[in-house]
């Protein structure tokens, strides 16, 4: 645990957590106490980043809430959006940060609110959309948000929000008025000031921007396609919005890597880009991300090379934007395998010694693993041979990079062997379909005909990440088993040669997964040794189970917390539950049917003596369930609670 961390329970506020006040006096005696001493540490009873730490392990110190106890859990609160869209199209992905007793969140529609903690009240809220002229541009990331950030100094505190239409946005943390010494009235447009247009092109956020020192940093999402806007990882001024620096994810002309893009190809590049945020070490002053695919995601005919620094890890000086090293896990993408989390900055025991290490979660369902000074594997990666491409004017990479250990956490294969076994129907119908496919190992590039993608586009791993437990050593995620089904197509009166035909799921004739379940899984890792300890599944259908099969698990997003308390949070299913697990063991302790799915990642943090769990149930989205506009608490009953705070 950081030493910031542990001292933080001696700053003021700490204190007045733990007196006998009205809540609403304790906010704003913490408020003040806050900006009065200036502290930059938060107690430990607090969610401050969407991460938690701003290394994001996603560990919480807190254990009232434990093993014995937690199937006593009950609805605390619910605070409704009302912004929930119809027809299943809107999801909240946010994860809330908690500081002082104070929730700050973003809805369905990515109106700002901040509430108090312990009773889900609201205390203000801010529209960012109000008055602005609606845009012609698709949002990036179809307008979700996933979080927010906090700055403070001994004179200020401020919410800071990245939004998909492209502006970056300061709010006055006590009553969510825009800062008028940031940008133009509170807001920056990120378009401004790139060297090429960007009016007609998506650029924006959907991952929570992370702050070091007066610095707010930015990874984007953009467009898929070419034209794509670029994917530069951005730095700037907290206090006035003014940029300090830009990483070039795709490199210029006299910039290391530009040799793995072959002649001009490196030109108007888009993609490439850190869109599921960063992860800070404060203490040495680095910024880890982990990038995207370069566009267009499925063909690279016109983009040969490895392409540095698509699918790579990259460690930055975080003052300056340099580049300290990185490790390019997939070489010339052609099937969308963004890495889809940022880094997870942690500490293991390696050849019987404390490592500072980070660890990297894949849509290959690979878990990778690097010292955090020099980007060195901590255990052996190989390169094997994969399949070439048969695509006019493409050329795969020849090899691509494996993990030794830890094993791949989901199939990395699509074969007969592997085909369904829920029925004998389910079994022949996609055995049939599958005679007609292309199919094989993972790498298979796409043809032009039908080809089986496994893993698919939401991983193995998704962008929900991992959780880990600094006690063990084990990091906690969960991941799909979800075959999607496409095929490359001509396009011989446009610019670009090849479109894809979609991105369907590839299923039975129920529209069941047409692969051998589980379908969804939580797993356990050993990172110290690079072992699976248990994996069980993660969510079921009724109907199923109805039928005497058993539990299947579910595709799932949103993920992981663990606690000292013995326990993962995790919601995610398709059922529209919220679960506990024993994080020894995997088993399930509690679950709770939410109002509608909770595809984000939960935060644990604890107000008046008294520790919250809460997720948002936003549903929707792409698990295409009714969409909801909640965020749920839960906590023990004043009986319970009082036990364990004896």
């Amino acid at each position: 645990m950081d030493k910031k961390r542990e001292s933080s329970a001696l700053h003021p506020t700490y204190f007045i957590s733990h007196l006998s006040l009205p809540h609403s006096l304790a906010i704003i005696l913490s408020t003040f106490l806050f900006l009065l001493f200036g502290s930059t540490t938060f107690a430990q009873t607090d969610w401050p980043n969407v991460g938690n730490d701003k290394g994001a392990m996603r560990y919480s110190t807190l254990k009232q809430i434990n093993r014995d106890n937690v199937k006593n859990l009950k609805v605390s609160w619910v605070y409704h959006t009302g912004d929930a869209g119809p027809e299943n199209k809107t999801v909240i992905e946010c994860t809330p940060i908690v500081i002082a007793g104070v929730m700050y969140l973003t809805t369905a529609k990515v109106k700002i609110v901040a509430l108090d903690a312990a009773t889900g009240r609201e205390i203000w809220k801010f529209d960012p959309f109000a008055g602005v002229p609606p845009t012609k541009i698709y949002p990036a990331g179809g307008g979700v948000n996933r979080g927010l950030a906090y700055w403070r100094d001994k004179d200020a505190a401020r919410i800071l929000v990245a939004t998909a239409d492209g502006r970056l946005i300061s709010l006055d943390a006590r009553e969510g008025k825009p800062d008028p010494l940031f940008g133009k009235n509170g807001m920056v447009d990120l378009r401004e000031g790139m060297e090429r247009d960007l009016s007609r092109l998506t650029y924006g956020a959907t991952s929570a921007p992370v702050v070091f020192e007066d610095l707010v940093i930015i990874g984007f999402s953009v467009g898929e396609s070419q034209p794509s806007a670029p994917g530069d990882v951005r730095a700037f001024n907290v206090r006035t919005g003014k940029e300090v620096w830009r990483f070039h994810t795709v490199p210029r002309p006299g910039e290391f890597g530009r040799e793995t893009w072959e002649g001009d190809s490196w030109r108007n590049r888009g993609g490439t880009n850190a869109w599921s945020g960063a992860t800070i070490d404060e203490k040495r002053g680095m910024v880890f991300v982990a990038l995207g695919s370069a566009a267009f995601d499925f063909y690279g005919g016109d983009r040969l090379g490895d392409n540095l620094f698509a699918n790579s890890v990259v460690a930055l000086d975080a003052r300056n934007g340099k580049r300290l090293w990185h490790f390019q896990i997939i070489k010339h993408d052609i099937w969308d395998y963004d890495l889809p989390a940022p880094p997870i900055l942690i500490t293991v025991t390696h050849r019987g010694k404390k490592v500072d290490a980070v660890a990297q979660v894949t849509k290959t369902g690979s878990l990778f693993l690097f010292d955090r000074m020099t980007g060195q594997p901590l255990f052996d990666i190989v390169e094997r041979p994969v399949s070439p491409s048969d695509i006019p004017g493409e050329r795969a990479a020849q090899t691509q990079r494996f993990p030794v250990k830890p094993p791949p956490l989901v199939p990395q294969a699509f074969t007969e062997e592997m085909v369904t076994n829920i029925s004998k129907e389910a079994h022949d119908h996609v055995l049939a379909r599958l005679k007609e496919l292309r199919h094989g190992t993972i790498f298979t590039p796409l043809g032009l005909t039908g080809t089986v993608v496994l893993p698919g586009l939401f991983g193995g791993f998704s962008w929900a990440g991992a959780s880990f437990d600094p006690e063990t050593g084990r990091l906690f995620a969960n991941t799909n088993n979800i075959p999607r089904l496409m095929n490359l197509v001509p396009t011989p009166d446009e610019p670009y040669p090849y479109r894809i035909s979609g991105y369907d799921r590839f299923t039975d004739h129920e529209g069941y997964p047409a692969v051998k379940p589980p379908w969804g899984m939580l797993n356990a890792v050993d990172l110290n040794r690079g072992e699976i300890n248990w994996q069980v599944t993660l969510g079921e259908f009724a109907e199923l189970t109805g039928r005497g099969i058993p539990p299947t698990g579910t595709e799932n997003l949103g993920g992981t917390i663990v606690t000292a308390g013995g326990l993962v949070f995790v919601g995610g299913s398709k059922d529209e539950k919220f679960h506990a697990f024993d994080k020894s063991t995997g088993k399930l302790l509690w679950e709770s049917q939410l109002p509608a799915g909770g595809y984000a990642t939960p935060c644990t943090y604890q107000v008046n003596g008294k520790q919250f769990v809460v997720i948002a149930a936003g549903g929707g989205g792409r698990l295409q369930t009714k969409s909801g506009d909640s965020f749920v608490a839960f906590s023990l009953p004043e009986t319970s609670a009082n036990r364990e705070n004896k």
